[in-house]
């Protein structure tokens, strides 16, 4: 090997994380390095969170035409064109700016950007070919990878990956799971036109998400032409001429043009020889750490999906965030993983933050439920049959509100706000005592007065 070079931190994965702790570390002085054998911004900019919402804009657009006429707007049917390569070329020159952006924002912060693949030789030694670099303190940023599960057949599906360099879309597909990367995929494809069945082992998708949102959100997706089956899962997958054969665990068969597989994720921590060192694991896979990061060999920390919390890019950037702090700053800082506002960029979206019902049922809260129903006001001229579900849960004895749950047009959007005021600890009469804004589907946030149960 040649001369080793020293570092007060390398950080291996240059994701929303990684990057983050690299650059603010930085910015406090200390000498840093990233190492990346992919691409900079990690899955959320490259294959997950920015290039999936640029597709959900694309599938949307078709509907848009469609309730264009409602509005007066006239276009020909044969006039209105399709093509699956263009957005799949306009989104990788996006993603291509973003890496570019990643790459300026660590270089102006003076972090030395390493390619290739990390080892580690020890607790303080970095091996990246036949490089050796070495650091007071090593961070683990790696992320996770899409897991396929091992049936017969595996090598014909594909994962979220794949699913954003398809050369083409095929006619029907069919994508397994129930998670929030299930749903959208399938509400991508529909939107495409592509005949689209989504299949999930339990009774009902979206898992962990209130349960009036997952009732609803099945009725609006069938809307949507999506075939929905629950409580079936696949046994194996057959490539058949140019069709996939696919059969499922109740006997039935599917023949379709795609099997897309969101069945979890795992910690990608292959070949990097942590265990060796010492570093232990948790059953699932992830590495261990305590509520500062650090794993059981001190000067290696840890932190995003590989440590197992909640798979959001906000929640790694504020890992980074606190991790830099403790070990360049005034040494405090504590990561706060209560009310998460999240979203699901299915059509429509699902806007969530805060306890679910049944989290504050479990959690022994004398609860007063607040919902309203309706047809968002777009759609009155459209004619959609597209309907939104808004819904507060309190807390009786307080009156604060302890979580906000919403199906409909920029849920994602209207949650963030909504997050604030959860987070601030925000009582139902404060919501009431707040003007809306008219006409909005948000002001039904603060004009809901009589509850449904409690």
């Amino acid at each position: 090997m040649t001369d080793q070079q020293d570092f007060d931190l390398i950080v291996i994965g240059a994701g929303s994380g990684g990057v983050r702790l690299a650059r603010m570390s930085a910015a406090k002085g200390a000498r840093v390095a990233v190492v990346e054998s992919r691409y900079l911004g990690g899955t959320c900019v490259n294959v997950g969170c920015v290039p999936k919402k640029l597709f959900v804009y694309g599938a949307h657009a078709g509907e848009d035409i469609e309730d264009a006429q409602g509005y007066g707007w006239s276009l020909p049917h044969d006039q209105v064109r399709f093509d699956w390569a263009r957005l799949v070329a306009n989104k990788n020159a996006e993603i291509e700016r973003l890496n570019g952006i990643y790459g300026r924002m660590l270089e102006n912060a003076g972090v030395t950007i390493i390619e290739g693949t990390a080892s580690l030789s020890d607790a303080n030694t970095v091996v990246v070919g036949d490089q050796s670099y070495r650091a007071k303190h090593i961070t683990i940023a790696t992320g996770s990878w899409p897991a396929i599960p091992d049936i017969p057949g595996k090598e014909c599906i594909l994962s979220s990956n794949e699913m954003f360099y398809l050369p083409q879309l095929p006619r029907q597909a069919v994508v397994w799971g129930g998670g929030y990367i299930a749903v959208e995929f399938a509400g991508i494809l529909a939107g495409l036109g592509v005949e689209t069945t989504l299949l999930y082992r339990g009774e009902l998708f979206l898992r962990g998400f209130d349960g009036d949102i997952r009732q609803f959100m099945a009725q609006e997706i069938k809307k949507k032409g999506v075939d929905l089956r629950f409580g079936v899962t696949i046994e194996s997958v057959e490539n058949v001429d140019t069709a996939y054969h696919v059969r499922l665990s109740d006997g039935s068969r599917l023949v379709t043009g795609l099997v897309m597989a969101a069945t979890g994720r795992r910690a990608l921590v292959d070949g990097l020889g942590l265990e060796e060192l010492g570093v232990r694991m948790t059953a699932s896979g992830h590495i261990s750490v305590d509520e500062h990061f650090r794993t059981a060999v001190p000067s290696i920390t840890a932190l995003g999906d590989v440590i197992g919390t909640p798979q959001l890019t906000p929640v790694a950037l504020g890992q980074g965030m606190v991790l830099s702090r403790r070990l360049f700053g005034d040494g405090q800082g504590e990561m706060d993983y209560s009310s998460i506002p999240t979203a699901v960029f299915c059509q429509p979206n699902i806007g969530t933050v805060g306890l679910t019902e049944e989290e504050a049922q479990e959690a022994g809260y004398r609860l007063r439920i607040y919902r309203s129903e309706f047809k968002p006001m777009k759609h009155t001229l459209s004619g959609r049959d597209e309907r939104a579900l808004m819904k507060l849960v309190v807390d009786d004895q307080t009156d604060r509100v302890l979580g906000a749950h919403m199906v409909g047009p920029d849920a994602g959007e209207i949650t963030q706000g909504l997050a604030v005021a959860i987070k601030a600890g925000a009582t139902k009469a404060q919501f009431d005592s707040t003007l809306g804004i008219h006409p909005t589907s948000a002001e039904e946030f603060v004009t809901m007065r009589e509850p449904v149960s409690g």
